[in-house]
């Protein structure tokens, strides 16, 4: 019988002689697949963290993605609009990894750095207007949020804040209160902070027109929400959780005017729709109306974690000194990326290459609603690329077909396209590719949205 315990042997004997079996088996760590990750994560997430997939990335360029099983996908959904000059841009990548070589946090509050400014200044030139402007940086797009309502707050003396409805302003508390639709955001975390009210928001769908929807904010005015109490109206240009439905331009005029009259601040929430998604570096610039605070996240810095708020220069700084801030707001390596993604953005012309991509999509997304689903594929949304479909049982009584918008999803998931649903009713598809995807890959996406509707129609139709 073979020991399995090695004889001794001098160094030369070693370096001499190999043996012809390994007395100690070689490890072989177990494959990783989609469905171990999915267990693991069961286990370790708690299930308030939701995935729209069960895939698990390992690698992306651009509009594309690759699961740790090897498999490729077109990526439609871009980490939720954050990825507007794609996957692994390599502007982004390279300012990312040359300020990592310098440092990579020492906290803004503590020992300020030259990024954090620059970034401020870029912002600040970008933002509609041309009075002064102030930037503040935080992490997330919730915390920019929060901080908008905060120094509003400052700067009026007043507690009050008007939402709208199908708003989506975040998860925390606060912005819960302001976020316009209960499930699954809202549902069972209650109560809310005070002093929040919502509006209508005008919508085809409901039947609510401009005019309506400003009667009832007058109404709100006279019931609940006195206007010497208000302090910020908010309102996302084009609803991003909501449907990807853009505001009328007309209601953001009126707003504004409304805002002037009652000393209320204007707070565009840009959070989704900016840095190129809507086909300007702010989606509130299609009308022409000045905000006196924006909130920015998401596509600002090319997939790197971080937020700001812009406003104007008096507003901002109505907060005292230490009153805004945070640990890692303005982190140098997001705000090195930021400036670089900013760039890509402007070097590349990304804004017009939204509008264009726009037409693409609203073009064959008729065609194939024509062709593939006749009187399902209701109506074609948004400004420049920020694109949806919705669908819905029939065209008479456009009841919201959140079972085919669903069943779409997985389909195209199956033939290799990463796809979201939004809306009140979940019966709609938003469009968030990276701007920077080549014609090629963008209309291989469509192809398999087409292919993907077809599926689905013929599975509900039996």
């Amino acid at each position: 019988m073979m020991s399995t315990k090695p004889k001794k042997k001098s160094a030369q004997s070693v370096a001499e002689v190999k043996p012809a079996i390994s007395i100690v088996p070689e490890f072989v760590a177990p494959k990783t697949t989609n469905a171990s990750l999915v267990a693991r994560r069961d286990v370790a997430v708690p299930r308030g963290v939701a995935s729209a997939t069960t895939i698990y990335a390992d690698y992306a360029e651009n509009a594309e993605l690759w699961d740790v099983e090897g498999n490729r996908y077109v990526d439609f959904a871009g980490g939720i609009a954050v990825l507007n000059t794609g996957h692994r841009h390599p502007k982004v990548i390279a300012a990312a990894k040359e300020q990592e070589n310098h440092y990579t946090h020492t906290s803004f509050q503590v020992v300020p750095y030259e990024p954090y400014v620059a970034l401020a200044e870029k912002l600040n030139a970008l933002a509609p207007g041309d009075h002064a402007k102030k930037t503040l940086l935080v992490t997330t797009g919730a915390e920019a949020v929060e901080n908008a309502v905060k120094i509003a707050r400052a700067a009026t003396g007043r507690p009050g804040v008007i939402a709208f409805t199908g708003g989506y302003h975040g998860r925390t508390l606060l912005t819960l209160g302001m976020t316009g639709k209960i499930s699954p955001y809202k549902k069972d975390v209650g109560p809310f902070p005070s002093d929040i009210f919502r509006a209508p928001f005008p919508s085809v769908r409901d039947g609510i027109t401009v005019k309506d929807a400003l009667t009832g904010l007058q109404n709100l005015f006279l019931t609940d929400a006195q206007p010497e109490r208000i302090a910020a109206i908010i309102i996302e240009p084009v609803l991003g959780e909501g449907g990807y439905t853009p505001v009328p331009f007309e209601m953001l005029r009126e707003l504004r005017k409304i805002c002037d009259t009652h000393g209320i601040m204007l707070i565009a929430d840009e959070i989704q729709a900016g840095f190129g998604r809507a086909g300007k570096w702010f989606a509130i610039e299609h009308s022409g109306v000045i905000p006196d605070l924006i909130t920015v996240a998401k596509s600002m810095a090319g997939g790197y974690p971080i937020a700001g708020v812009i406003g104007r220069a008096e507003v901002m700084d109505a907060v005292i000194p230490g009153g805004l801030g945070g640990t890692y707001g303005g982190n140098p390596v997001a705000c090195a990326a930021a400036l670089a993604a900013i760039e890509a953005i402007e070097q590349e012309g990304l804004l017009d290459r939204s509008m264009a991509l726009g037409e693409v999509f609203r073009a064959r997304f008729a065609d194939i609603g024509a062709r593939v689903a006749p009187y399902r594929l209701w109506d074609i949304r948004g400004l420049g690329a920020m694109i949806a479909v919705e669908f819905v049982t029939d065209f008479e009584t456009a009841a919201p077909d959140a079972a085919l918008t669903k069943a779409v999803t997985a389909h195209a998931l199956k033939r290799g396209l990463i796809l979201l649903s939004c809306g009140l009713h979940g019966n709609a598809l938003r469009i968030m590719v990276p701007l920077t995807a080549s014609d090629e890959i963008i209309h291989e996406g469509i192809d398999i949205f087409e292919e993907a509707l077809r599926d689905a129609v013929a599975e509900l139709n039996g």
